[in-house]
């Protein structure tokens, strides 16, 4: 079958010929429907993150089963499933939550996930290694639905800790609306009454953010000009929730500018920024945070509000074949919504 191969860091992705997995005693084999594209593949391609070379990218995955390990029950071939990105032990406490994404042995386990240190979704086939890894997609489609498993988990999963502050006379800050962002502005839209920003420096990304239900939109690619047009929309409240989809350091900067007293500061995305921090480096009261991803009952909950049809990934759609290409057009900024490789 046909994979996007990471060669190692600062190499070039290929599409190579490996071998279909069998699945073994628990294992679950998908057929991918869909693959997701994400900044954090650029992340692994690019940086020096710990992974071995040599296996199979792609961690927003969906398709239907293909094939089923021994003993595995309550799935049977052809259910349509989201595969949950991170992989931990499945037996500490923090997985018996539900929250691998915090498991406290993942130092240990070697890698992350499919697509991040495993063989992940962007192939034909892939093995996931324990059926507690799939969230049913009834309805849904897994073209549809595989970003759903990182771009919208890992927005909600940051949102739903900020709930109690989101009222209605409140004000959000979303930093960035590409993948992550554009999905943070539907769930804000869904989940609560605050008012929210929309700030990005592509005018394009900002209508659709606007058209997503974003109150407010603000260009930021002059950072100051930026602050002044937030400072007066929020005013001396500030914002009580910026939610960073981008982690540069400019939108760090800006940022840290627009929070409010009694805030919180959630940096979501991967961009390498810095923030000092120390007494008065923040407002009184203020938390800052870098959540991780979601956990699995958080992507049943995201895959019940799609099928409903309350919130959408928009999704621009490339053959298996493309992959390189469509990376080079992600680091360039040039996709909208999310990229969805199909094999």
């Amino acid at each position: 079958m046909k994979a996007v191969r990471f060669n190692g860091v600062g190499k070039p992705v290929s599409i190579d010929e490996v071998a279909r997995p069998k699945p073994g005693p628990g294992q679950v084999l998908i057929r991918i429907g869909g693959a997701g594209v994400c900044h954090s593949d650029l992340h692994v391609m690019e940086e020096e993150l710990g992974f071995q070379t040599g296996f199979t990218l792609g961690h927003e995955n969906a398709g239907w089963i293909a094939e089923l390990g021994q003993g595995v029950s309550g799935f049977k071939e052809g259910d349509a499933v989201a595969v949950y990105g991170p992989w931990g032990c499945g037996h500490c406490h923090a997985c018996q939550l539900s929250m691998e994404n915090y498991c406290e042995n993942a130092a240990s386990i070697g890698v992350s996930g499919g697509g991040l240190g495993a063989d992940g979704g962007m192939a034909e086939f892939m093995l996931v290694p324990a059926a507690r890894l799939l969230v049913p997609l009834g309805t849904l489609e897994p073209r549809l639905a595989a970003p759903l498993s990182d771009a919208a988990l890992t927005p909600y999963h940051a949102i739903k800790r900020a709930l109690p502050l989101l009222t209605g006379d409140t004000t959000v800050v979303v930093l960035g609306v590409g993948g992550l962002g554009h999905m943070a502005v539907q769930l804000l839209r869904v989940l609560s009454t605050a008012r929210i920003i929309a700030d990005d420096v592509d005018e394009a990304k900002l209508r659709q953010a606007k058209q997503l239900g974003a109150d407010h939109t603000v260009n930021t690619r002059d950072v100051e000009a930026a602050t002044v047009a937030i400072r007066d929309i929020v005013g001396p409240r500030g914002a009580v929730l910026v939610l960073d989809c981008v982690g540069i350091q400019p939108t760090f900067d800006l940022g840290g500018r627009v929070l409010g007293r009694d805030s919180r500061w959630t940096i979501v995305g991967l961009g390498g920024g810095h923030h000092d921090f120390h007494f008065g480096s923040t407002p009184y009261g203020c938390e800052m945070c870098t959540p991780y991803w979601g956990g699995r009952a958080e992507l049943m909950e995201v895959i019940a509000m799609a099928r409903d049809g309350r919130i959408h990934a928009h999704t621009t759609e490339f053959p298996l074949e493309q992959a390189a290409d469509v990376y080079a057009q992600l680091k360039a900024g040039k996709i909208a919504g999310r990229a969805v490789l199909i094999p």
